[in-house]
């Protein structure tokens, strides 16, 4: 029979085919009818495909959980097909927390060849464009949209970062403590176990500091916070009026700064390893490490040089570790070396009590000119820019002051909060005259101004917490914020002008970064993005407005809202993947009524709506 047709066969071949037809169909129009009015609770399931090898058949070390990139590699004007998407691909859930560049699957897949003992596998490695999740990254199981400052300080939803193996491993030193539905953190440290408050209040005394207040009459304001926990000793600061940047690496204690961030806490990603971290030099009054397991004393002692070069003329290193105080042979050992360390690098000792050493800088260079010649840790080499952070490592170097710094006998800033809005002496640095700044300073007062009236039908005043200013320039968007109860982690591009110290010298913090990358943060950590010309800045540079605006779907929390400030073909853009990332439009507004020179700007307010995947869905219900 073969090569003969069978008629009837045929005939009902057809029929099936029809029959599918038929219910393909109607599915199409069902589900398209559906996603066109979906609420502002939007079920990913429903519209999104789900994303990921697990998804796919794929395995963990192959590359069957990446998307083809040519579907996504759009520039502003949409590429050549001329296609956006209705929907991105959702991510499976177990990439709920997925940070791109320190993504330790991203290692173990590529097969990076790194010193573990220097720490150099918890450092940014980000992925090449082909290996990038283009993908919604999903929220966890249950999620809720975060308890509001200032209770977040003390309490959080246990749903939104399912983690509570720190609460029983420290749990005799009270970092944090499972309740019910939430986690409390009462405040405590490996170091401070009766509170965070009464041990700044001791530190404050050992310096002999006016009324025991830490911020010694707003002249300490920056705080340097090294291996910081969940951040208590930087959440408590913050009503003595001292602003901390509270870092720890994403190691085994992996939720730590995620936890500081749902908290409301300033913190980053970060690790002292091989390379310089994403801050000036001259940046914080006050480094700290609370038994924060550093060996200080390898290659050299470069870690330490670090810290040294990030601290102000007089700055202080409160150090609180066995080391200290302990009276073992081992202990005893490593705390003689130490002070033979930093006795070189020409710190002394300004209090030691109990548990914890304190160490305090020297006002000018006069010191390091004195050292007998050939003294280690030599002084950097005068060509090496201190400032300089990106793709930089660490030297085993001490770094001299300025000659302004040095004449000075210290930085010259003004107390807090004058130093807002005074001038900072390293303007020189830059060019820039005091009305330059003034004139900034006053330009941003009025932006944000005009920001909140745009903003203040949809929040109240406890709304927005965690900010993040994407370009950030003098700082001068952040000031503008002095009034509300918020703080802002200021970026400042990698490609320069380096005008971060400008910002530190404001009493303000913030990291150097590449907006063609993935910050160095966990998903869902800020309530606020602030995005001027930062869409301009990367079309110039050849790089994914499409990427840009996954990431920053990544780190804002849902009901969270952006600001974006530019030209109007970006606006167009950003107006075109609404749909697909689940935005909303807010408002538009021109500037023309506005006094500066960029009256060609629209500023576009858009809000990331809450939507959960079926695995949400059905722990919520």
């Amino acid at each position: 029979m073969r090569g003969r047709s069978d008629g009837s066969q045929k005939k009902r071949v057809l029929v099936s085919l029809g029959l599918v037809a038929i219910i393909l169909l109607f599915v199409y129009l069902y589900f398209g009818s559906r996603s066109d009015g979906e609420s502002a609770l939007e079920y990913g399931s429903r519209s999104l495909k789900k994303f990921g090898s697990s998804y796919l058949g794929g395995d963990e070390d192959t590359d069957g959980n990446k998307q083809d990139e040519s579907s996504f590699k759009l520039g502003l004007d949409d590429g050549e097909a001329g296609i956006v998407p209705k929907s991105f691909p959702v991510c499976d859930d177990r990439h709920s927390e997925l940070i791109p560049c320190l993504d330790r699957n991203l290692i173990y897949q590529t097969r990076l060849k790194l010193d573990l003992s220097l720490m150099e596998h918890y450092e940014r490695h980000c992925p090449m464009p082909e290996r990038r999740f283009n993908c919604l990254i999903p929220p966890p199981p249950g999620y809720k949209v975060p308890i509001k400052w200032p209770v977040s300080r003390d309490e959080v939803w246990k749903a939104n970062i399912p983690h509570t193996h720190l609460a029983n491993e420290k749990s005799d030193q009270n970092w944090m403590v499972v309740q019910g539905e939430k986690i409390a953190f009462p405040g405590g440290g490996t170091h401070f176990h009766y509170g965070a408050d009464i041990y700044i209040k001791s530190l404050a005394t050992m310096l002999n500091f006016s009324a025991d207040e830490i911020n010694n009459e707003g002249r300490l304001r920056t705080v340097l916070d090294i291996g910081c926990g969940v951040a208590s000793f930087g959440g408590y600061l913050l009503k003595h009026d001292v602003l901390t940047m509270s870092v720890a690496p994403n190691d085994v204690h992996q939720n730590q700064i995620q936890f500081a961030l749902e908290r409301g806490i300033p913190a980053y990603l970060g690790v002292l390893g091989t390379q310089r971290l994403p801050y000036p030099s001259r940046s914080f009054e006050f480094a700290h490490c609370s038994r924060c397991r550093i060996d200080w004393l390898q290659r050299d002692g470069i870690l330490l040089l670090e810290l040294d070069r990030l601290l102000r003329p007089g700055g202080y290193f409160a150090y609180s570790s066995p080391e200290a105080y302990a009276q073992d042979e081992e202990n005893l050992k490593i705390w003689r070396e130490m002070s033979t360390l930093v006795e070189r690098m020409c710190w002394k000792i300004a209090a030691k009590q109990n548990q914890t050493v304190i160490w305090v800088k020297p006002l000018n260079n006069d010191c390091y000119m004195d050292r007998e010649p050939g003294t280690q840790p030599p002084l950097c080499k005068s060509d090496e820019d201190p400032d300089a952070t990106s793709g930089v490592s660490m030297e085993a170097c001490i770094t001299p002051y300025s000659d302004h710094d040095h004449r000075n006998g210290g930085s010259g800033l003004a107390p807090w909060p004058a130093r807002l809005t005074a001038p900072p002496p390293r303007l020189a640095d830059f060019g820039y005259s005091n009305d330059m700044f003034q004139k900034d300073t006053e330009i941003w007062h009025q932006r944000v101004e005009n920001y909140w009236n745009l903003l203040s039908p949809k929040i109240s005043t406890d709304t927005i917490r965690n900010v993040m200013d994407m370009k950030a320039n003098m700082g001068s968007f952040g000031a503008a914020l002095k009034n509300k109860d918020v703080w802002v982690m200021n970026i400042v591009s990698e490609e320069g002008p380096n005008t971060l110290k400008l910002v530190y010298d404001r009493g303000m913090i913030g990291s150097i970064h590449n907006w063609c990358e993935a910050y160095s943060t966990y998903p869902r950590t800020y309530d606020l993005l602030h995005a001027w010309t930062v869409f301009s800045d990367i079309e110039k540079k050849g790089c994914s407005g499409e990427d840009l605006l996954i990431e920053m779907d990544r780190i804002l929390r849902p009901t969270g809202f952006i600001i974006i400030r530019d030209k109007q073909h970006v606006i167009d853009f950003v107006k075109k993947y609404l749909t697909a990332l689940h935005w909303e439009a807010v408002t538009t507004a021109d500037t023309s009524t506005e006094v500066d020179q960029d009256r060609d700007d629209i500023v576009f307010i858009l809000q990331k709506k809450l939507w959960l995947t079926t695995e949400s869905l059905r722990t919520t219900e």
